[in-house]
């Protein structure tokens, strides 16, 4: 049975849809799953810009930092992404889609895995979408293949 995966994501989910379907057999015997992954990322928040001290106005200043909350983040998408790589894992063909940055990000960390590098198909870059808009262009996508 060949199992071929569409995945559009961004970053605060991801959906997966696996297009299912026996070797030598029609467009009929087709199965299609959609499982949507939730990414858990802290949005991001502004932080204060820091306090001064109370004696003058043009005393020294605390820079609040942004560095420790990005990093936290990074790896929380890392997490994210491994998720769906684990999801993904015995997909014979992967097609990547999203609106921004996530599915260059996704890509990245499924090339850092060997195996699955033949396995992608395309990257395209689409506007958010329905789960039954995502299943459609899966599914059409596959059917030219």
């Amino acid at each position: 049975m060949k199992k071929y995966i569409g995945i559009w994501v961004d970053h605060k989910k991801a959906v997966i849809v696996t297009k299912k379907r026996r070797e030598r057999s029609y467009e009929e015997d087709v199965e299609i799953a959609v499982t949507q992954i939730s990414s858990d990322v802290e949005r991001k928040v502004r932080l204060s810009g820091g306090s001064r001290t109370r004696k003058t106005p043009w005393g020294p200043q605390e820079i609040a930092v942004d560095s420790k909350i990005e990093a936290r983040q990074k790896q929380q998408l890392k997490k994210f992404y491994h998720r769906i790589i684990e999801f993904i894992k015995d997909a014979d063909k992967i097609l990547i889609m999203g609106p921004g940055e996530a599915k260059l990000e996704l890509k990245k960390e499924i090339e850092k895995s060997k195996a699955l590098i033949p396995r992608i198909v395309g990257v395209h870059t689409s506007d958010k979408m329905t789960d039954n808009q995502i299943a459609a262009k899966v599914k059409s996508y596959f059917v030219q293949k």
